[in-house]
């Protein structure tokens, strides 16, 4: 079972990644970054990331119709897509709180989107932390 470091190298191996991390969205605070930052600035694209994560998270709009345990994040996942790149968040369940996402970034010409979300699903099932 992989940690963090060896999550998001394994996410910079998909085709078309520039950047990823592992981003604490109550916080906002990056817990592991690896490769380019849209912007330049790490901290700051969790930042904003995390502001997204939390207004899918915490709105039942966006939640499954059904969740039996309450225990898992409402939201999957979440994918923006602008001109030449996407970002895809991906929900953590974590044995604490599930306030933890991944962060893919990749470019439009060489990524593969559902071969990303299908990949960082899996990398999130695998994820030890603590």
């Amino acid at each position: 079972m992989p940690g963090i470091d060896e999550c998001l190298l394994e996410a910079m191996r998909l085709p078309g990644a520039r950047g990823a991390a592992l981003v604490d969205w109550t916080s906002g605070l990056a817990l592991g970054t690896v490769g380019e930052s849209p912007g330049g600035d790490h901290e700051t694209t969790a930042t904003e990331a995390a502001e997204l994560a939390r207004l899918a998270a915490e709105h039942g709009a966006f939640a499954a119709a059904e969740d039996p345990d309450g225990e898992r994040p409402p939201v999957e996942d979440l994918i923006v897509s602008n001109r030449d790149s996407y970002h895809l968040l991906r929900f953590v369940d974590t044995s604490f709180d599930g306030s933890v996402f991944l962060h893919l970034w990749l470019t439009r010409a060489e990524g593969n989107l559902a071969l990303a979300r299908i990949r960082l699903g899996e990398m999130a099932e695998r994820l030890v932390l603590g």
